[in-house]
Parts: C-alpha cells; structure tokens; sequence
C-alpha cells in the first residue's frame, strides 16, 4: 500500500496561531501490526503514536521524541517513538491476562532530545474521565508552559483501523482577543477527531483549511511520516561493546552464536563468536 501519511504545519499570516495537522494511517496500521497490539489498547495506543508525532512536529521537528503511557500502579506500558526523519515506531508490553488498559489516572511520561543534545522529560496524570488528547494537553501546559489544543483519533471497523490522524493548535504570543475568541468557538467544533474521520478523505490539508475557514494562512512544511525500525546490525554492535569485557568474554568462551530480536519490529540477528571476539580486540 502506497504510503499517504504526512504532516503539515502551517501559521497564521497574523502570527495569532500555529497549526499541525496530521494524517497516521499506514504508520500506526504498520506498529499495530508489528506488536501485534491487542484490541482492547489498540485505541489508546494509535491515539498515542499520533499524539508522539504531533509533539515532535510542534516542538522538535528535527529530533526524536517518545512517549509512554503506564497505568498507575502497574507494570504494563504503551511506548511511541518518532525520529526527526518521520520514521516511528512502537512498543506494547502488556503481560498476560489482562483485559484492558486503565487510561484514568495512567501517568503519561514525554521524553525529547533538544538540538543540544540533552534530553527533557516530563511526566502528567491523565486527568480524571479523560483521554490521550487531554493528557497530551495537560502535557504541553504543565511541563513546555504552552497553551495549545490538542485532538488526536482513531477509526476502527472490528479489529481494523480505518483511519488515524489528529491535529494542534498553538497560541503564539502576538495572537489578539478577537482572534482568540474566533478560534476557540471554531474548536467547539472539532473537541474530538470522530466525525473528521468518518471522511473517506481524511488528509492533512483538507483539515488544516477547516481550522483556520477565513483566516488567512501559510505553510511552513509538509512532511512524510512512516512505519519504520531504525534498529541495525551495526546499533546491535555498537550496544554489545558497551557491555563489561568480562561478559563478552563469557559469551566468546561459551561459542554460541547470539540470537537477538528487536523488540520493536522483531527482526532477527545473529551475532557470531568471532564478532563478539573482535570486540574484545577493539576494547
């Protein structure tokens, strides 16, 4: 399947708002699938992986953003992760026998890499009866001290997803009163993604225009986003070095090859004795 997914961010020519809208089908279709996500987290998980998405676009378009949703309490987790190139991926750990994902009262933990290498965190309870929109809102106010609104959705029909997407509005300094009262009757409107996903035509650009009916606007970029794993032999390498040269001596000696999956998008490596003795060379 041709991958339609894509990003758009765009400002309002009164420097009042910043918009990002965005489409996630094939690339939370192709996580759900990788992890093999049960149905019943499968709604908060994809409404996370566009949430993860739209945080980096608005606030490190060009780093790697991840967030994790924990049910308080518990040992269970949603992870998503997205690089500065569009590639995103996926984690469920859920364990066995469980029947649900508790989103009330889950704590919901951002973590970014800024241009200078360091990394921020933060971390918010998801408000009472809410949902992933809210937490990602509660997010961006009480940790980035920004105002923004926040929608993020997904459509299933059974098991499968129909569609996925969401959008972001950010109030930006210079916006005035009666744009501000404009806007937030406009986002009455659009609290929720249900029925903008209803359209068989749900896309990025059709979305980003009814936000911003009338208000004059211009687009700062559009860019793809996609399922993919940047995992490699050559990471798996670099990771087994760090290891204490007695364990990696343990392991030559032992003269097994070492299976290792990625837990990500379960691709398989072997690692042989010979290259885990070369470590030993190199160190």
């Amino acid at each position: 399947m041709l991958n339609s997914d894509s990003v758009l961010r765009a400002i309002t020519d009164d420097g009042a708002f910043r918009v990002i809208a965005a489409r996630t089908t094939e690339t939370v279709q192709g996580i759900l699938d990788s992890q093999r996500a049960p149905r019943y987290a499968a709604q908060v998980f994809s409404d996370l992986i566009t949430g993860v998405i739209l945080i980096r676009e608005t606030m490190s378009p060009d780093q790697r953003v991840q967030g994790i949703l924990k049910p308080k309490g518990e040992r269970a987790s949603l992870l998503a992760d997205s690089n500065g190139g569009g590639d995103t991926r996926g984690l469920v750990s859920l364990g066995s026998g469980r029947t649900d994902f508790d989103l009330p009262g889950a704590i919901l933990q951002m973590m970014r890499t800024m241009i200078n290498g360091q990394l921020h965190q933060g971390m918010v309870e998801v408000p009472e009866g809410g949902d992933v929109s809210q937490a990602l809102m509660t997010y961006m106010q009480a940790s980035e001290q920004i105002n923004t609104m926040i929608a993020v959705g997904s459509l299933f029909d059974g098991d499968r997803l129909v569609r996925s997407g969401g959008y972001l509005v950010q109030l930006l300094p210079e916006v005035e009163r009666s744009s501000l009262a404009i806007m937030a009757q406009r986002l009455e409107d659009y609290r929720t993604m249900d029925q903008l996903l209803q359209s068989p035509d749900f896309a990025p650009r059709p979305l980003l225009e009814d936000l911003l009916y009338l208000m004059p606007f211009t687009q700062l970029g559009n860019s793809p986003v996609r399922y993919h794993c940047w995992c490699s032999r050559t990471r798996l390498i670099t990771a087994l070095s760090t290891l204490p040269r007695a364990e990696i001596d343990s392991m030559v000696h032992d003269g097994q090859v070492l299976q290792i999956s990625c837990d990500y998008c379960h691709h398989d490596y072997a690692v042989s004795p010979s290259e885990l003795q070369g470590l030993l060379g190199a160190s």
